[in-house]
């Protein structure tokens, strides 16, 4: 295991999905490579649980890291179409964090959690020698609710259309772009225009209003491994196939601007606030309705049937692997750390 990301398949497959601890009668979804949560049905209840690591970047601001930080770990729930509920956060924090600037990311994390209703029920909160940004902790994200609102991972069915929000590496750009942004040569126009995607990295208010609009039988954010890893994730955990349209596809401005810039596949690169959905026939003007009505831009791409894969452009798909925007990012920050040694 060396890639840097999410392990691939196989090394799921080996080393983690053969064991998984003790058998439990009240898991009704278990751990399973590319799908984003899990779930319990206590008595007919879901508990629909997902963690992910907690990402906390002191450039974009206190304030502003927060809320990312916080909406990449209720997006995996969010797919389930329930409303997350509550919230478990570990922090484990650099030394050189001051009280000031942790007391001004947690003060974002407490308001996005009240304006959606999320309570935070348990956590652990220190500074340990040997930890660096980016990555501070984990948290768990929970959703309570009915088990038939829950819209499952692998419940596409041929004959369903294929949506997507937003288009790819909307995440890849935003993020990168606002980081580093000395290191774009970009004109000005087309570098706001990038950076304001970090703004769409959300997908709560999305995946929900989607779900209540109509019959959406699956439903899967485009995170490691861009939005053809996802498409690939969907069709393999329903056991479907997928025929995809790129011409269909909504992409925001400054997308394909930054990934030739850096020479990534838009394709394959990190896009959390995109989300990819199978959606029954009859409900799509609907779900497409309420979305526009949200202000997200969304489109028919393709469509499900019998079979296995997904195919775009009439090609056979193979999982990315490897997200390229990693590596772009690692570039960027040697970049942006040998510049400011040489100021020194």
């Amino acid at each position: 295991m060396t890639d840097l990301g999410k392990v691939d398949r196989s090394f799921f497959d080996e080393h983690i999905y053969p064991n998984l601890g003790a058998d439990r009668d009240d898991v009704a979804i278990g751990p399973k490579h590319g799908v984003d949560f899990g779930m319990l049905n206590l008595d007919g209840t879901a508990v629909v649980m997902a963690t992910d690591p907690l990402s906390v970047l002191p450039q974009l601001g206190f304030d502003r890291a927060g809320r990312f930080a916080l909406h990449i770990v209720l997006s995996d729930v969010a797919v389930s179409g329930l409303l997350p509920t509550h919230l478990a956060v570990s922090f484990t924090l650099p030394p050189e964090i001051t009280d000031e600037q942790f007391a001004e990311l947690w003060a974002a994390i407490d308001e996005e959690c009240r304006e959606l209703g999320i309570s935070i029920v348990t956590g652990h909160t220190a500074r340990y020698g040997g930890v660096d940004y980016s990555w501070v902790g984990g948290a768990t994200a929970m959703a309570v609710g009915d088990p038939d609102d829950v819209v499952r991972p692998d419940g596409a069915r041929p004959g369903d259309k294929v949506l997507v929000t937003k288009g790819p590496a909307v995440e890849a750009t935003g993020l990168l772009t606002t980081l580093f942004p000395d290191q774009f040569d970009l004109s000005e126009e087309v570098l706001q225009e990038a950076q304001s995607r970090l703004d769409e990295t959300r997908t709560v208010r999305d995946a929900t209003t989607a779900a209540a609009a109509g019959p959406v039988t699956a439903m899967h954010d485009a995170t490691e491994g861009g939005l053809f890893g996802a498409l690939d994730e969907v069709a393999e955990g329903a056991g479907v196939r997928l025929d995809v349209d790129t011409d269909e596809i909504p992409v925001q401005p400054g997308v394909f601007a930054v990934c030739d810039s850096l020479g990534i596949d838009p394709w394959l690169s990190t896009s959390s606030g995109t989300l990819v959905m199978t959606v029954g026939a009859d409900g799509v003007d609907d779900v497409l309705a309420e979305l526009d009505a949200r202000g997200t831009p969304a489109a028919v791409v393709g469509e499900v049937s019998e079979g296995t894969g997904v195919y775009v452009d009439g090609e056979l798909l193979e999982h990315p692997g490897v997200d390229p925007s990693w590596a772009a990012y690692e570039q960027l920050a040697a970049n942006a750390a040998d510049a400011a040694d040489d100021g020194e």
